[in-house]
């Protein structure tokens, strides 16, 4: 139980997959300035994406690929799962939560390097079903407090004078860098 709590927490603060590995950047800097409910939105609809698309994932390469000795064609077979999950989730969504907008959300999903990572790493270790959903859920809260947190410091930049050179993705990239170096306080936070 503490070996799955400790891959949430690691995976949704250290090894958060947009700062530290840089493979959900793209929604966070394509996002000019997002409302605050269309950034929740693509926060939920991502993690509940990542869930779902690894739980999938996992139980057809325990039960299909490996047995078949077809473990070389998972990217092959990961892939069409999570770009079918997309549009039924978005549908579902939208109809439980419709005070958030989830109309444009779905090239922002299909852009997410970080939903096909999170399937391809938790199946590489293949720790178990608990393991790679605890995976999961962490890459896709880390999405959602990284998105959520560089929503607010893009509202707050945006009031201030900045150069015309560091104006945009200057400023954006300079400010997830900035952002990453303060994820990497969380280090010391769990300890082997």
């Amino acid at each position: 139980m503490t070996d799955i709590l400790l891959t949430l927490v690691s995976t949704a603060l250290i090894s958060n997959f947009v700062l530290q590995m840089p493979l959900a950047i793209d929604p966070v800097l394509a996002s000019p300035a997002h409302p605050r409910r269309q950034v929740h939105a693509l926060g939920i609809a991502t993690t509940l994406l990542m869930v779902l698309s690894a739980v999938l994932s996992y139980l057809l390469d325990h039960y299909l690929l490996q047995p078949l000795a077809l473990t070389p064609l998972r990217l092959f077979v990961f892939l069409p799962v999570a770009i079918l999950l997309i549009q039924p989730l978005l549908s579902v969504l939208s109809r439980h939560l419709p005070k958030l907008s989830f109309d444009g959300l779905r090239p922002l999903l299909l852009g997410n390097a970080g939903v096909l990572a999170g399937v391809l790493l938790g199946t590489q270790d293949d720790k178990g079903l608990a393991h790679m959903a605890a995976l999961s859920l962490g890459a896709g809260l880390g999405f959602w407090l990284v998105l959520s947190l560089f929503s607010d410091l893009r509202q707050r930049i945006a009031d201030n004078d900045i150069p015309l050179p560091f104006r945009g993705l200057p400023v954006a990239l300079i400010s997830a860098g900035l952002m990453a170096v303060a994820f990497l306080g969380f280090n010391a936070m769990i300890k082997p």
